[in-house]
């Protein structure tokens, strides 16, 4: 039988389809597919991919966001972040059932590049589900869940620590701390994930079985994985609960990613 998250020949399964997406999203999905081909023509944009749980068939109405990545034909633009910032809000404001739409821009280069191989690669073979235009998993490999792939994924959460001390410095309202919240709690989780990921030797993106399989081998640090997975799904305003991510486990959680896989290749 195959691991949690596995195909038969223990291989990363592709998490996401057409068919898994919730009647109540359907309508968003036909309209960015339809508002992407009119905004980014042939020219432009080689396909366009959905992600999170929209197409895993998790995603909860009115709480759940839209993610869209379009691989371009060329490197992005100035005029092609313009486009797709609009796209992001007439989509978000047409559709209550979605809390927010964002959307990633790639050239097709950077991702069929041996340097993102493991990292953006992986990322629309196995998370990334086909919306239009031709799939380009066909020019990736298949992924095993090896330390390689733990590395180059999550092994550079140290850059992210001062980012998310400085966001949390200037202060903001409410709904920004929730926000920086959503993002930190997101980032920990799925970094424990992949940090016990070889070992276990299974996929998942659910955020708490994600906990789950963590705690098993982290059993000290059990509960504030647990905590965090809570704060992903449920963003708070409490800067306590924020300064134990970001000061606690964020830490150790890069300190011990880099003492067992290694740091990511650098990104210029």
């Amino acid at each position: 039988m195959a691991a949690e998250g596995l195909d038969d020949d223990g291989f990363i399964a592709r998490e996401g389809s057409l068919g898994r997406v919730r009647q109540e999203f359907a309508p968003v999905v036909d309209s960015a597919r339809a508002l992407i081909a009119e905004t980014f023509d042939r020219d432009r944009l080689h396909s366009a991919y959905l992600y999170g749980s929209i197409p895993r068939g998790t995603a909860t109405p009115a709480v759940s966001d839209l993610d869209l990545l379009l691989a371009l034909r060329r490197e992005p633009t100035g005029t092609d972040r313009s486009d797709a910032d609009a796209l992001e809000a007439a989509l978000d404001a047409s559709f209550p059932q979605v809390n927010g739409v964002g959307i990633l821009l790639f050239s097709t280069s950077t991702l069929l590049s041996d340097l993102e191989r493991h990292d953006l690669g992986w990322f629309l073979a196995c998370l990334c589900t086909p919306l239009l235009g031709d799939d380009l998993a066909t020019d990736l490999p298949r992924y095993r869940p090896t330390a390689l792939l733990a590395r180059e994924t999550n092994g550079d959460l140290g850059l992210a620590l001062p980012q998310w001390r400085e966001r949390r410095a200037a202060g903001g309202t409410d709904a920004e701390r929730e926000a920086l919240s959503r993002i930190v709690s997101r980032r920990i989780v799925r970094t424990g994930l992949t940090l016990v990921m070889p070992r276990w030797g299974g996929w998942t993106s659910d955020l708490t079985r994600s906990a789950e399989v963590f705690g098993h081998y982290y059993p000290e640090r059990a509960a504030q994985m647990r905590r965090a997975a809570a704060i992903a799904r449920t963003p708070t305003a409490d800067l306590p609960a924020l300064d134990v991510l970001i000061d606690d486990l964020g830490p150790w959680l890069a300190a011990e990613y880099a003492a067992v896989h290694g740091e990511k290749a650098p990104r210029t």
